[in-house]
């Protein structure tokens, strides 16, 4: 009896405190979570603010309930066939993403002092934004639908790959070693539970719940889908894994029930009591006085989480093609840890991998960025105006003109030989990335394991001995380096050539400036692509220090043969507005859509381009192109203004739009569109 009287008032005190901290919270428009967070605070050990207080045991068994129904309800919102069309995009956003901030949460990590296995948790957990706290702050501030979809997209596909580094940093927890040997143990262990796993689960849980829905019984469904839930759960912790992996398994398997609606509708209600407690929890665990004494770490960590995010978000989405005002905005709403960070960082504490700080910075980190994530979504549009009216006119040409690259490969028919050609070359980046890896890190292990014996045997200075080896892993390396920077060389000018197709042997090829800058901009994708996991899978085997200085030089490197072209595009962008200004001054209005229409073989890479007379009622006459902000509003530029025989070439900011003037749009289709909408 008295377990049972402990048990009912400690569910009651965490229930009744964490509501009333809901309510608070739910009047300051902040997210529910951090209300939790506090009522977690408040009932901890360490503030003794209240007279009684929960006991460890029964926290820690309802925390771990409320950490596999939130994975659940996560995986039931996962869609695979939604995962498959997002990935192409959403995919390389989160391959430079997760790689760029887990290489800078480790070099953080590393300059705190903390050990190489407490930066390698570090980087994970400042890597992966909460969809928790983000919906409910992209709910609050009535975000754009298309710019949701963006951001959601990213999110399903983190979300899953959340999952995998859970699943391969509990094992490191427990005890294996951070070695090539042990990662790839861990791998192949990870791979063959989870295809055992999913594989005997996708013959028989779909089709289990489609039975039971079809009886029309609300409870047996819900009994069974928790059963479910709990029982694979169970499996994954008997393998080794997290519960949370378990859960998260059991809710894309329910998922494909083709169900969902019904199920999330009946669980809801029980997800949200376990995710309160889960929250209480972590809140419970918190020590104020380390994170008075961590207070320097909690700082350098949010500013990693925010600018980190903000950077790498943007560059990963507008190289999928996003424009680069929407990829900023998604950038700067994903500015936020949570719930994975939480999960992660109380798998370290608890297997001893980590010092309990870590938590605690964890949780107080994820509180100011929830606070700063409202305030950044409502300054995301100002900024990326911001950022596009003082870019340089080179880049706000490339800006504008990249989409509509694009675009064009979007017409290429599934079949078409580019797609074949594409695929072959990703896998030999993948095998020669792989190979490069693996190199990179037995050359660092073998520096430590095998180079006394080296120097015993022939009797070796102890540097020469290391020069030898550090010498054969170059030479091994040098293929590999070679074969990435040739596919990605041929990958590049194979789409880049589909866009913008060249001419025949002979003649003049006026797309050369466009297809060039495509080129190297695709190039340059693929070298982030490659190079950012490179650095972020390798740093942990070698000495730190390396990784920061290189990534300064290439990224210098690379800008400065990037601007070279730009400025390049910008004269034949220049060039292509003075043809299509003086065609226009000399034609017809009726004829001169459709020499707009055949431009593009004329001068090929400007796009699509597309004119607009402005009428005396127009809201444009009298403002001037800066004011209108038509390139940051919808991506699109413009490039030639007509008035009477007056042309003016690439308008400045300043330049006033008058009546009657004909302005020369380009973009992609919808941004044009949207321009031409404003105009009118």
């Amino acid at each position: 009896m008295n377990h049972t009287a402990d048990f009912l008032q400690d569910l009651a005190l965490i229930l009744c405190l964490a509501a009333v901290t809901t309510v608070v919270f739910h009047r300051l428009r902040q997210p529910p979570v951090l209300g939790y967070l506090l009522a977690g605070l408040l009932l901890g050990p360490h503030l003794s603010f209240f007279p009684l207080f929960p006991h460890e045991d029964t926290v820690k068994t309802l925390a771990e309930l409320g950490v596999i129904l939130v994975m659940f309800s996560i995986g039931l919102e996962f869609s695979i066939q939604k995962f498959i069309k997002v990935l192409p995009t959403a995919g390389l956003t989160n391959l430079i993403e997760l790689s760029f901030i887990i290489w800078l949460g480790y070099t953080a990590g590393r300059l705190m002092g903390w050990s190489p296995l407490e930066s390698l948790f570090t980087g994970a957990i400042v890597s992966l934004a909460s969809t928790m706290i983000g919906s409910k702050a992209l709910f609050d501030q009535k975000v754009d639908s298309k710019l949701t979809r963006v951001i959601f997209a990213i999110m399903i596909v983190q979300d899953f790959i959340s999952v995998l580094m859970l699943a391969v940093l509990t094992p490191l927890a427990q005890g294996a070693k951070l070695s090539f040997s042990g990662l790839m143990m861990t791998t192949g262990g990870l791979l063959g539970f989870l295809g055992l796993l999913f594989g005997a689960g996708f013959l028989i849980i779909p089709r289990l719940i489609r039975y039971i829905v079809a009886t029309r019984n609300t409870e047996t469904l819900l009994v069974t889908t928790i059963g479910l839930c709990f029982g694979m759960a169970l499996l994954a912790q008997k393998g080794g894994y997290s519960v949370a992996l378990g859960g998260f398994l059991a809710g894309i398997l329910v998922a494909e029930s083709g169900a969902t609606s019904t199920i999330e509708r009946l669980i809801h209600p029980v997800k949200d009591m376990f995710a309160a407690v889960f929250f209480v929890a972590v809140g419970m665990l918190v020590n104020p006085a380390t994170l008075q004494e961590h207070w320097g770490a909690v700082l350098v960590l949010t500013l990693v989480v925010i600018a980190g995010q903000t950077i790498s978000v943007s560059v990963g989405a507008f190289l999928s093609g996003q424009p680069l005002k929407t990829a900023l905005q998604a950038a700067m709403s994903l500015t936020q840890i949570g719930e994975f960070s939480f999960i992660i960082a109380q798998i370290g504490v608890s297997h001893g991998a980590v010092g309990s700080f870590i938590y605690d910075i964890t949780v107080a980190v994820s509180v100011v960025t929830a606070f700063t994530t409202p305030l950044l979504i409502k300054a995301s549009e100002p900024f990326s105006r911001f950022v596009d009216s003082h870019l340089p006119k080179p880049l706000q040409t490339f800006t504008a003109l990249y989409g509509s690259w694009l675009e064009e490969l979007k017409t290429v028919k599934e079949g078409d030989t580019l797609w074949t050609r594409a695929r072959r070359l990703i896998l030999f980046l993948i095998m020669d990335t792989f190979f490069l890896i693996v190199i990179v890190i037995t050359t660092s292990a073998s520096t430590k394991k095998w180079l006394p014996e080296l120097v015993d045997h022939f009797h070796l200075p102890n540097t020469g001995g290391k020069v030898l080896l550090i010498g054969l892993g170059l030479v091994l390396a040098v293929p590999f380096v070679i074969g990435i920077l040739n596919c990605a060389k041929t990958l590049g000018g194979l789409i880049a050539a589909k866009s913008i197709p060249p001419v025949e042997v002979g003649k003049v090829d006026l797309g050369l400036a466009p297809r060039r800058v495509l080129t190297l901009t695709l190039q340059l994708g693929i070298v982030f692509a490659v190079g950012l996991p490179l650095l972020a899978l390798t740093q942990p085997f070698l000495p730190f220090g390396y990784s920061p200085v290189l990534m300064v030089v290439v990224v210098l490197l690379l800008g400065i043969v990037f601007w070279k072209s730009a400025v390049d595009l910008q004269g034949h962008v220049q060039a292509g507005a003075q043809m299509v200004a003086e065609a226009l001054s000399s034609r017809a209005p009726r004829n001169q859509e459709v020499f707009l229409e055949q431009i593009n073989a004329v001068v090929p890479g400007i796009g699509a381009p597309s004119s607009i007379v402005i009428e005396p009622h127009s809201s444009a006459v009298g403002k001037t192109l800066a004011e209108l902000n038509l390139r940051s509003k919808t991506g699109c530029s413009v490039i030639a203004i007509t008035r009477g025989n007056d042309r003016l070439l690439m308008p400045a900011g300043k330049e006033l739009v008058q009546t009657g003037d004909t302005l020369v749009l380009v973009g992609t289709q919808e941004a044009v569109a949207q321009a031409k909408k404003l105009l009118q």
